[in-house]
C-alpha cells in the first residue's frame, strides 16, 4: 500500500512548532490535539485513536493495553498535557472518543491520522513524516533531555538500548556527526 519511508523525529522546537502551525492551518483541532498528545506521551497512534474521554479525564496516569503487544501499559501524563486535555474535552461526554471520526460513531483510523500528518508535512516541505514521527519525537527529546536510554527503552518496550537509539534517530545523528569533519 504505502512505500517504505524513513520516518524521522522532529529534532528541534522549531520543527515541532512548524508541524503545529501546519496542523492548525490545514487539518483540524482534533488532529492538532492528536499530534500534541502523541509527542508528549510517546504512545503509538494505534493506542491513541481509540481513547475515550473517560480514559483521560482527570487522570494523572493512563492505563492502556497496547494494541501491538497486548501488554498493559501505565504512564504518567505530563502536567501541561493534562491541562490541554481538560481544555480539549470540555463539553464532551465520558463515552465520546477523543478523536471521533466524522463518518460513523467510532474513532478516526490510524490511516486518517496518517493523512492529517501528511497534509501538514507537505505544508512544511517534509517527506519524512508519518504516524511514528510523534513517538520518535517524544523519544528523541526525552533522550536529549535526560540521557537515559534505559528508561526510554522501558517506556517503548524495546528489547535493547541499541534498538531504542536507532528508533529515535540518535544512532543516525551520531554517525553523521562522526563523519561531518572526517577526511583522509
Amino acid at each position: 500500500m504505502t512505500k517504505e519511508k524513513n520516518v524521522q523525529p522532529l529534532r528541534s522546537a522549531q520543527e515541532i512548532e512548524d508541524m503545529r502551525w501546519a496542523l492548525s492551518r490545514y487539518a483540524s483541532a482534533r488532529d492538532l490535539f492528536l499530534f500534541n498528545l502523541g509527542i508528549n506521551t510517546g504512545l503509538r497512534v494505534s493506542d491513541l485513536v481509540p481513547l475515550k474521554v473517560k480514559d483521560v479525564k482527570g487522570k494523572v496516569h493512563l492505563v492502556i493495553t497496547e494494541k501491538k503487544t497486548g501488554k498493559p501499559k501505565r504512564f504518567m501524563v505530563p502536567k501541561a498535557i493534562r491541562e490541554a486535555i481538560e481544555g480539549y474535552i470540555r463539553g464532551m461526554q465520558e463515552e465520546d472518543y477523543l478523536f471521533p471520526s466524522r463518518k460513523g460513531n467510532g474513532p478516526i483510523s490510524t490511516t486518517q491520522a496518517y493523512r492529517a500528518l501528511q497534509k501538514a508535512a507537505v505544508a512544511v516541505g517534509r517527506e519524512d513524516i508519518g504516524t511514528h514521527t510523534m513517538r520518535k519525537t517524544f523519544g528523541y527529546h526525552h533522550y536529549k533531555r535526560n540521557k537515559d536510554v534505559a528508561t526510554l527503552q522501558m517506556l517503548f518496550n524495546h528489547s535493547a538500548p541499541s534498538i531504542t537509539l536507532k528508533y529515535i534517530g540518535i544512532t543516525d545523528d551520531e554517525i553523521d556527526k562522526s563523519l561531518e569533519n572526517f577526511s583522509l
